[in-house]
């Protein structure tokens, strides 16, 4: 009950405000010099704050909402999905020396073989006007002596529900590094004691960074999917930043022909 008084309150306090200076500006002609110049700074003061609140609102009101699970769909897309790393705030958001097999979040894990880690990971807040994922998430390697740097992401039981061969699984990644290197994403497929695996390149000169997983030519059998995850792969990540500010995944039936 007080909650809604002290808002009743807000809002009547807010339109007298608004009317006394609808006033003041309306008779701000007529009005003599010395009080126009105590207007003024009273004005003045009151813009000073306006301005900030106006600043930090049309700042925070520009970014991708928190949240947000807007992801772009191609036609019968019967699956689709943005991992939490990318939607929402995750507990930790940074870690340094990253060790092998580190879980930065549930469902994406860490992968490498370095003797010793100058690796650095972090969540960061995504501003740009082009991005649609809330967060994106950044790596910062230095020196590397190891053979391999992968990032894990589990995909959700909804994934493996009814899999078939005929489905294509695709994948939309936004991507920013200081200099050039290749980014492989392996598909892997679980399905009784097998696992299936199927890797593509991503086509980082393109302007549309996707790669498709064609189930057609995979060996699994329909009827004993289990789980599905993928694995990226940084080919030759020494000295260099990676953002992933997007990762999303879908999944729609090859048209038949």
């Amino acid at each position: 009950m007080a909650g809604v008084v002290t808002k009743f309150l807000d809002r009547v306090m807010h339109t007298r405000v608004l009317r006394r200076w609808g006033q003041a500006a309306d008779g701000a002609a007529g009005t003599d010099l010395e009080s126009l110049r105590s207007l003024r700074a009273r004005a003045r003061a009151l813009r000073r704050n306006l301005d900030r609140v106006i600043h930090e609102a049309e700042h925070r009101l520009a970014l991708p909402v928190i949240g947000s699970n807007i992801i772009r769909k191609p036609l019968g897309t019967d699956w689709a999905w943005r991992p939490d790393l990318w939607k929402g705030a995750i507990p930790v958001p940074g870690f340094s020396s990253v060790p092998t097999k580190a879980e930065v979040y549930p469902g994406a894990t860490i992968f490498h073989d370095c003797r010793r880690s100058e690796l650095t990971v972090r969540q960061i807040r995504n501003t740009r006007e082009a991005d649609i994922a809330p967060f994106g998430f950044r790596m910062d390697v230095f020196r590397f002596d190891g053979s391999f740097l992968s990032l894990v992401i589990d995909l959700p039981d909804e994934a493996a529900r009814g899999l078939r061969q005929k489905h294509l699984i695709r994948m939309d990644v936004i991507v920013e590094m200081e200099k050039p290197l290749e980014i492989f994403a392996r598909l892997n497929i679980k399905h009784g004691p097998n696992v299936e695996q199927i890797v593509r390149e991503l086509p980082l000169n393109e302007e549309e960074v996707m790669v498709e997983f064609d189930l057609a030519y995979s060996k699994m059998n329909e009827k004993r999917v289990e789980r599905l995850w993928v694995d990226l792969i940084f080919e030759g990540p020494e000295m260099n930043q990676v953002i992933l500010r997007d990762v999303t995944f879908s999944r729609r039936p090859r048209a038949e022909l």
